[in-house]
């Protein structure tokens, strides 16, 4: 069973920005599956070497989730 929990965060504008014009152009990605792929990706660069975590980046990257 995949569970799913909310985040609520706050981003520089330009950031938020720069977001909202790659979802323009990118109309296969929402923002839940950015930032799931962001946050993924960034466990496994900084040594976070669990296996769901591999496994939820590459589901998010061939929309799987």
């Amino acid at each position: 069973m995949n569970t799913t929990v909310s985040i609520f965060t706050l981003v520089p504008e330009a950031l938020h920005e720069s977001l909202n014009n790659y979802l323009e152009t990118h109309p296969d990605w929402d923002q839940n599956r950015v930032l799931t792929a962001a946050l993924s990706l960034f466990l496994l660069q900084n040594g976070e070497s669990d296996r769901h975590a591999a496994r939820i980046y590459l589901e998010t990257l061939f929309n799987q989730c």
